[in-house]
């Protein structure tokens, strides 16, 4: 999942399968016939038929099953941008032969850009199109990698949350138009990005979904580049030099000196729940100080130098400026430090400059990471911060309807803090009351961005979602699974309960209790 989380951020392309020549006739007929949608601020590309099977990933190997379904391809609201470039909000909608009556819009990652195949993945069970939903997915109203859409205004609105409801309200009438009826339920699911999106439909556009999965959400986007910077510059004091004279920051910790901090963290914090297993749940009572680790005088092994255990308390304490306001938030100590993707997202996408894509866009862009002004850096992401990032907790026509919200957070997920989602939910709580009945946060230990990670990461939250929306059974624990730790299965908790060990098999979640 975590090789599947990078090539969805990235939008790498999945084969299609062949057209269905047996297609039934009237289903083939009443998908060709979407193309009669078309108008002139909806252009329908393909509506064609797709046989059942396996779609593969060719260069990970990955296959995922498809029934047979209706695919359509189209452009909402294509235009002329700045600087005479053309822009368009793509979109794919995938239906069902066998439609459960549902309707799931699929979240995008990174800075979008890509129609990422709209198969419904979650982070466990089957993907929602083969369960049965009609799915919708988006490239957010712009094409390709970079940032270079963040010079057109209604690029960045349709980035932000544009894009969101205008193809929520297109992809519903389609689905309608082809069943015949509309979808009984509607269902949001992302991670990254997409969690950020989830997040985004829940305050922006309440009367759209009985139900969203939002997981690791950058919903503090606008902050988290800030706090990337900062890490950037306090990576580079502690890094070597390359030949071009820059530092390497993917040099500025190897990998033992990260697993001697990981290893001290469960020395210090996994038993606080009852057992040492190797993952920390009750992270909230994890008091680590690097400090232990520094060097003592004549010591060279086994530890770390004064300025790296500086650099790394820096680095957890959180961005802040110079007269000690925060700037975004700090991050709890986790054995997932030490996994390699921590340092992939921290360092390792620029080993010499840093990942600073998200710093790119949010920022004065001739400037680098190594250059930012921390005191003026929160008035020059305010106008990005107050369009993209969903940090309001007024959720009161959300809350009515009965919809819900499920989150969930790697702990030790080095993109988007997750200390900074659980004080986001604690105001959610004080500024309304017990919101408990619509919204529950789930935070995964050990887990990094969106999956991997020594963490029980593999868990159907879909599933748990339905049955919370439909059934109106109230999610306490999600039973999860992960290829770290074989054969063991833990319950993650509804916050603030953490999983307990209450003694019997230490390999299985019924072991645990949520307190």
């Amino acid at each position: 999942m975590r090789k599947l989380s990078l090539i969805l951020a990235a939008g790498a392309i999945i084969a299609p399968a062949a057209a269905f020549a047996d297609f039934p006739a009237d289903q083939a007929k009443a998908c060709a016939a979407l193309k009669d949608l078309a108008g002139p601020d909806l252009l329908i590309d393909k509506a064609e038929p797709v046989a059942a099977g396996p779609m593969q990933v060719p260069m990970y190997h990955i296959e995922l099953p498809i029934p047979d379904h209706c695919l359509v391809r189209g452009r909402l609201e294509p235009r002329k941008g700045v600087n005479g470039q053309d822009y368009a909000i793509g979109f794919e909608v995938r239906l069902p032969a066998a439609w459960n009556g549902r309707f799931l819009f699929q979240g995008g990652g990174g800075l979008d850009g890509h129609v990422i195949p709209a198969l419904g993945l979650s982070p466990g069970g089957a993907p929602g199109l083969a369960r049965g939903f009609a799915v919708v997915s988006t490239d957010a109203g712009h094409e390709g990698d970079d940032a270079s859409f963040a010079a057109d205004q209604q690029a960045r609105l349709n980035y932000a949350y544009a894009a969101l409801g205008k193809v929520t309200i297109e992809a519903k009438a389609i689905v309608a138009r082809y069943y015949g009826k509309p979808a009984q339920y509607s269902y949001f699911a992302g991670c990254s990005n997409g969690g950020r999106q989830g997040m985004m439909a829940a305050q922006r556009y309440p009367d759209q979904f009985d139900g969203i999965l939002a997981g690791d959400p950058g919903f503090r986007l606008s902050r988290a580049a800030i706090g990337e910077a900062w890490d950037t510059q306090h990576f580079a004091k502690v890094a070597p030099k390359g030949p071009d004279g820059k530092p390497v920051l993917a040099q500025a910790f190897s990998e033992d000196e990260l697993k001697l901090v990981s290893d001290a963290v469960l020395k210090q914090c996994d038993a606080l729940d009852g057992l040492a297993d190797g993952m920390i749940n009750d992270v909230k009572a994890c008091h680590f100080d690097p400090k232990g680790l520094q060097c003592k005088t004549g010591q060279s092994k086994s530890c770390l130098s004064k300025e790296k255990v500086e650099a790394l308390a820096a680095i957890q304490g959180g961005a802040h400026d110079s007269k000690g306001r925060k700037l975004y938030s700090g991050w709890y100590y986790d054995a997932g430090i030490a996994d390699k993707g921590w340092g992939f997202w921290k360092f390792m996408l620029n080993p010499t400059l840093g990942a600073d894509s998200l710093s790119r866009y949010f920022s004065t862009p001739q400037q680098t990471p190594s250059g930012f002004d921390f005191d003026k850096l929160e008035e020059q992401t305010a106008q990005t911060g107050a369009i993209n990032d969903p940090t309001s907790t007024y959720l009161t026509s959300f809350a009515a309807r009965g919809a819900k919200l499920v989150i969930y957070q790697g702990l030790s997920d080095p993109v988007f803090s997750a200390e900074d989602i659980v004080d986001w939910y604690d105001k959610l709580n004080s500024d309304n009351g017990d919101m408990h009945e619509t919204a529950r946060l789930f935070l995964i230990p050990g887990m990094g961005h969106c999956a991997g990670g020594p963490a029980t990461d593999h868990f159907d939250g879909l599933a748990a979602l339905q049955d919370w929306v439909e059934k109106h059974q109230a999610p306490e624990r999600l039973v999860a699974q992960g290829q770290a730790f074989p054969g063991v299965t833990r319950p993650l908790c509804s916050y603030p309960k953490v999983a307990h060990y209450q003694g019997g098999d230490v390999n299985s979640e019924a072991s645990f209790a949520c307190k």
